[in-house]
């Protein structure tokens, strides 16, 4: 049994997790930005993990991390942030648990592990070639090839939102120009429906509503918009030719309106060879994947 834990800007979810099951035992939800970030968000983990494993059925293996941001995957130290979190950058997890619990821990980068929970319990099981993409406020994603992550030199690997799409595009928060986030998140969706209709204050959700009811200016930026998310699927399908191209985030929930159009956008944009035999799916494991996807790379690592 693992304690898993799943670090994001605003959370921090955790629960115990087997190795041959899916469900997660004792989950448990603590905010980190609760004032402002003043607090470092290690210290509400270290004390919310102090309090989890008090409650640990039996003695665990260890301590699996999927955390936001940028992870050096052989030290579990956070590489990376844009300067988004406060007190974040620079932080050794990893280390930090270890010397609290003396228990082995392994850390590594949320959206890549919600690719490897995927492909270990979810939509993408049984597969070895499988790429995520998450479409939320920015893009995240990871590669999974021959049933193992891919994670680079030093396990920052798949930092889907941030290759060129356009080169005289809209300056990213990276400090990049063009780069797919600024065309296939969510938030751009909401950017783009606004700038059209003058209006402010939109929703997804609002969105995909107005879409469905016959807005067809709305429509209009919903078919622009998933021609770019297509348009970078099937760049990363030509490069890694997968058996599952998994899509994730919130929006992905819309079957009729993004995935059915989005699953035939990039089966037409592909090369002939590509498209045989691949699928074009929605994740399925919402917000345990993360939890999952570590506790399966803690298991595989070890």
């Amino acid at each position: 049994m693992l304690l898993s834990i799943d670090i994001g800007g605003t959370s921090a979810k955790m629960g115990f997790l087997t190795r041959h099951h899916t469900e997660i035992y004792g989950k448990r939800e603590v905010p980190v930005d609760f004032d402002g970030y003043r607090t470092p968000i290690m210290e509400t983990v270290l004390q919310a993990a102090c309090d989890m494993l008090k409650e640990c059925p039996e003695e665990p293996e260890g301590i699996a991390v999927s955390a936001t941001g940028q992870i050096d995957d052989k030290t579990g130290t956070v590489i990376g942030t844009n300067g988004k979190i406060p007190h974040y950058e620079g932080v050794c997890i990893g280390g930090m648990l270890e010397e609290r619990f003396h228990l082995r821990c392994m850390v590594i980068n949320d959206a890549n592990a919600a690719a490897l929970g995927e492909c270990a319990k979810g939509r993408a099981k049984g597969l070895k070639d499988v790429i995520m993409v998450t479409l939320g406020t920015g893009v995240g994603g990871g590669i999974v090839i021959g049933g193992r992550l891919y994670q680079g030199r030093r396990g920052i690997a798949g930092e889907l939102g941030h290759f060129t799409l356009y080169q005289d595009g809209p300056k990213c928060t990276c400090g990049k120009r063009g780069c797919y986030e600024s065309y296939a998140s969510a938030t751009a969706l909401v950017r783009a429906a606004e700038r059209e209709t003058g209006e402010h204050g939109l929703s997804g959700r609002e969105i995909f509503r107005r879409v469905q009811a016959g807005d067809g200016v709305l429509q209009k930026v919903l078919n622009l918009y998933l021609d770019d998310v297509a348009a970078g699927i099937t760049g990363l399908v030509h490069i890694f030719s997968p058996e599952m191209v998994v899509i994730g985030g919130g929006i992905s929930q819309q079957e009729k309106l993004l995935m059915a159009p989005l699953r035939r956008k990039v089966l037409d944009g592909c090369m002939p060879r590509f498209r045989e035999g691949l699928q074009i799916e929605r994740a399925v494991l919402g917000n345990d994947a993360g939890m999952i996807g570590a506790g399966e790379y803690f298991w595989q690592t070890h």
